[in-house]
């Protein structure tokens, strides 16, 4: 797992917040993928407070419910599961991806789409169509090659693929590949995470390859980190 940077303390709060609520919410967060549990000392170094101060808002957090004591550290708490639990009974994925697609589409006029993993093939299950007369005519429900096109390329780099392309891939968390699936069209695509670190699917985008331009590949991969920290994933995915 990639070295957890530590956060930028609040200053001194958010506009008509807390100061001290923000600094134990950051406790929170410190907690990603495969933490299970953290002690004083590392929490201290991943939020950037002093160890007093953090001692003193953990204590809270324990009492709460947010957190519990598990040996010499701290582990998340029930009260965090009984959050996520409510909340995943109210998630609706399309709020999350829809205003990702439709700005990402709007930037650069082309047409954005999630695809996600169905067995060998991949469906695309949200999409926003290019504005331009010119564009590929894929709809949402399509069924689409695993091994072809950006897409396909990006979900199985991340299923664990091996090539030189999808080491590229998992180096770079994008990719932009011309007339892979069709000679015509080329894509952009870049991975989203889930808060579990887990794969969610990958955003595209589909242009005519006399429209493709490497700013394609950066406006994607930025688009992915967006809606990444939407779904709760952390930014460190993308490093």
């Amino acid at each position: 797992m990639p070295r957890y940077q530590s956060r930028q303390l609040p200053q001194p709060a958010a506009d008509g917040g807390v100061a001290a609520v923000d600094r134990a919410l950051m406790l929170l967060k410190a907690f990603g993928a495969g933490d299970s549990v953290l002690g004083l000392a590392e929490l201290a170094a991943r939020t950037g407070l002093v160890k007093s101060t953090a001692l003193r808002l953990l204590a809270s957090l324990v009492h709460a419910g947010f957190l519990r004591k598990q040996g010499q550290g701290y582990a998340l708490g029930n009260e965090v599961s009984r959050l996520h639990a409510v909340h995943a009974a109210s998630f609706n994925l399309g709020e999350a991806v829809m205003p990702v697609l439709r700005r990402l589409s709007a930037e650069t006029r082309e047409s954005a789409a999630l695809h996600v993993r169905q067995g060998e093939q991949r469906l695309c299950l949200y999409r926003v169509d290019s504005p331009q007369p010119l564009r590929d005519h894929g709809r949402v429900g399509d069924l689409f090659p695993l091994d072809r096109g950006s897409g396909g390329r990006v979900l199985m780099a991340f299923s664990g693929a091996e090539g030189e392309i999808y080491d590229r891939i998992r180096r770079d968390k994008s990719v932009m590949i011309s007339a892979d699936r069709v000679p015509d069209l080329a894509g952009a695509s870049a991975p989203v995470f889930d808060a579990a670190g887990q794969l969610v699917g990958a955003l595209t985008l589909i242009m005519p390859t006399t429209r493709s331009h490497p700013s394609h590949q950066a406006a994607v991969r930025t688009a992915a980190l967006d809606l990444t920290q939407r779904l709760g994933g952390l930014p460190h995915l993308f490093s």
